[in-house]
Order: structure tokens, then sequence, then C-alpha cells
């Protein structure tokens, strides 16, 4: 159960949505919509959103811009994180992090457990914070987009949770 602090106004945090994926595009990129839809039901903004393939390196880029961005203060990927010979996603970001969260990919493994049972074993689910923008990446497919979303990081986002959440810390 969550507890609210109704003293202060919620704070609204500027977002980027990032999908890894060989095979989505704007047409079908049901997961970054979700994300982005459920951002901005919660009062943020979604300012930048984008779509790459696997490749280590181009992962890397649109997350390092966006780390280097001052104005982004979240930024959530999805994709590249199952078990497979091309799953990218950890290899390009961990890197970039100067902070990791583990209990994110610990919370979500959890979660995703009592909705998918072991298959959940397969994720490489993980959070972290880099240059005071906080990264959180999931599996790809939309039912894990929003057992993440649901689970821990609307809650997280949201200023007025209690008795703590990453939103007093990371807004502008």
């Amino acid at each position: 159960m969550s507890k609210a602090d109704t003293k202060k106004p919620p704070v609204s945090l500027n977002c980027a949505v990032l999908t890894i994926s060989d095979t989505r595009d704007a047409g079908n990129d049901t997961s970054g919509d979700y994300l982005a839809e459920s951002l901005l039901a919660a009062g943020h903004r979604c300012d930048k959103r984008a779509i790459s393939q696997g490749n280590l390196y181009q992962i890397r880029k649109v997350v390092s811009d966006w780390i280097a961005d001052d104005s982004i203060q979240i930024i959530l990927t999805n994709g590249g994180t199952g078990f497979s010979h091309n799953k990218s996603t950890a290899a390009a970001i961990t890197p970039l992090l100067d902070q990791v969260i583990p209990g994110f990919g610990e919370l979500f493994r959890h979660l995703s457990f009592l909705e998918i049972g072991s298959s959940t074993l397969q994720s490489d689910a993980f959070a972290g914070a880099a240059n005071n923008t906080l990264v959180f990446c999931m599996p790809g497919s939309t039912g894990a987009c929003k057992t993440a979303w649901e689970g821990i990081i609307k809650e997280q986002l949201d200023s007025t949770h209690r008795p703590c959440n990453f939103g007093t810390h990371y807004h502008a």
C-alpha cells in the first residue's frame, strides 16, 4: 500500500523512452507507447522518444546523449534484457552508470515471478543513476513494462509517495 504526502504538490519529471528492438518501429512500438502514455498519465513529461536496434554502440549513444542532457531526469528503456545471443542493453548501459540500484532488478524479478513463474530468471532488468539521471531498463514486452511501471516505477517517481521515492531527488 502506498502512502502519500498530500502536503506538497507532486513533482513533474522530464523523461525519455527508448525502445531497443530490431523489429519495432513507430507504428508497432506498443511497449514504448505504454511507457510514454503512463508517464503522461502520472503527470510527467515524455520529452524524448527513440527506437534503437540492439547494437551496443547505438544504444550507448542514445542513452549517453540523454544522460548528458541536463533537461532529462528519467530514462526508461525496454528491450534487450532477455537471455539471447543478441542481448545488449546491460552491456551498453551499465558502463554509463555512476550508481546501480540493485533492488530494482530484484523487485522486478520477484513481481514478474508472481506473474510468469521461473521464466523471469531470463530477465536482466536493472536500474541505476548517472549525471543526476535515473535509468530504468526493463524487458521489451508490454506485459513486462506494465509490471515494472505499475509495481515499481510509477510509485517511485511519485514525489508524494512515502516513506521515500526517487521523484523528490530527481526533479529540477
